[in-house]
């Protein structure tokens, strides 16, 4: 059996774990991210749904759960449950991309399952998440503007007002949604087709910038550090142009973005005295150069580099790189940390120090060191399974699925 059906095999187990009553965890194991996030739910889904209806309950919950706790305004919540003793609220809702996870995870779980009682049964908190989205415009162009630390970075690195990784999100949501003009503007803009001050694409750089803002005359608030899965999704859910895609996979491959392992989630890593440094970075993980989101590998963003490469129709690089992220997920912790926030479930659920600790020599982690690949953060991890299996049948099949 090769590596990369071993590593199929294993991420069905993860997922096997992560899955509780409440719908996906974000992993799978005592003492890790115990809740269910809209982000890593739906992001996992997109490898669950092609196991046949193993996991269809599984999803179903975790959009049950989501919509059952939207917000008054339309919000759809961050995450719903306490994972830690820092954690005052079981239902946190900061964030933009959890609206729009929601809604590409409906509709996913609705065309694989042929539910559309689904779509039914929630079109009025996708339509309520929807206008909640289009109300974060305050320029009125159809563009959403998000506050800083408001996705998946939601602590380093600082960014906010237009980016990449929303708008590559948003433009895929409103086409599921059949909002096909409104789709088509974001497009335009985004690419610089049109209204060019709000664009986010940088033809010198080859890539999109992470995120910008307002234009102060000629100097333009924005950082052009290259936030990879942003770039990435956009490739896969279309919004990129080919003639643009070429040119951020000719990035990655020139920056060595997916060495050792697919792939780093920023590059450059931000430095203390960077102009891009903030002196909260200090106090998270990421405050050291190619650790957790400063450039650590994450193994999700390896399955949107697979699946954007066979966009592109590079099907024999993208199985090199399939057999490389089946690698990095198969690695496991040499020495597991043991997080304050793990010691209070090992004395709830009545589990030794030591057998806690040991319990985290698993695959399927968090993320990697950016330079020596050696795994890190939390293992079982939801979304680094679901985006393998999603990866290896976008390879399987020659085509990417869903978008």
């Amino acid at each position: 059996m090769d590596i990369t059906q071993q590593a199929y095999n294993k991420a069905v187990e993860v997922l096997e774990a992560c899955a509780k009553r409440q719908g996906f965890y974000a992993s799978g194991l005592p003492g890790g991210y115990e809740a269910v996030w809209a982000r890593d739910s739906m992001t996992t889904s997109l490898g669950a749904v092609l196991l046949g209806e193993q996991f269809k309950k599984t999803i179903a919950k975790s959009l049950e759960l989501l919509a059952k706790n939207q917000g008054e305004m339309g919000q759809i919540p961050n995450c719903v449950g306490s994972y830690n003793l820092d954690r005052k609220s079981d239902v946190t809702y900061n964030s933009v991309d959890s609206s729009l996870w929601f809604i590409i995870g409906s509709f996913i779980y609705a065309r694989v399952f042929k539910d559309g009682k689904l779509l039914k049964r929630y079109s009025e908190n996708i339509g309520f998440a929807l206008c909640w989205l289009r109300s974060q415009d305050p320029d009125n162009l159809g563009l959403i503007a998000q506050q800083p630390t408001n996705d998946w970075f939601d602590a380093f690195p600082h960014k906010y007002g237009y980016t990449i990784h929303i708008h590559a999100l948003y433009y895929a949501a409103l086409k599921m949604m059949g909002a096909k003009q409104l789709a088509k503007n974001v497009q335009q803009i985004i690419n610089g087709q049109k209204r060019k001050y709000s664009s986010l694409y940088d033809h010198k750089l080859g890539y999109y910038y992470s995120w910008a803002w307002k234009n102060h005359d000629s100097i333009r608030e924005h950082e052009e550090w290259f936030d990879t899965v942003g770039n990435l999704l956009a490739i896969v859910t279309g919004l990129a142009t080919p003639r643009i895609a070429k040119k951020i996979l000719n990035y990655i491959d020139k920056k060595k973005v997916n060495r050792p392992y697919p792939c780093k989630c920023i590059w450059p890593p931000i430095k203390r005295g960077d102009k891009e440094w903030h002196d909260y970075f200090a106090l998270c993980d990421a405050r050291n150069p190619l650790s957790y989101s400063n450039a650590g590998i994450w193994p999700f963003i390896g399955g949107f580099y697979v699946a954007a490469l066979v966009k592109m129709k590079q099907y024999k690089k993208a199985q090199a790189e399939l057999e490389l992220l089946a690698e990095a997920n198969m690695k496991i912790i040499k020495n597991p940390s043991s997080p304050d926030y793990i010691i209070p479930t090992g004395s709830r659920k009545r589990i030794g120090g030591e057998k806690l600790v040991e319990m985290r020599r698993r695959e399927f982690n968090e993320w990697l060191h950016g330079q020596t690949g050696e795994a890190k953060g939390e293992p079982y991890q939801a979304w680094s399974a679901g985006t393998y299996i999603y990866a290896y049948e976008c390879v399987k099949k020659k085509r990417v699925l869903f978008f």
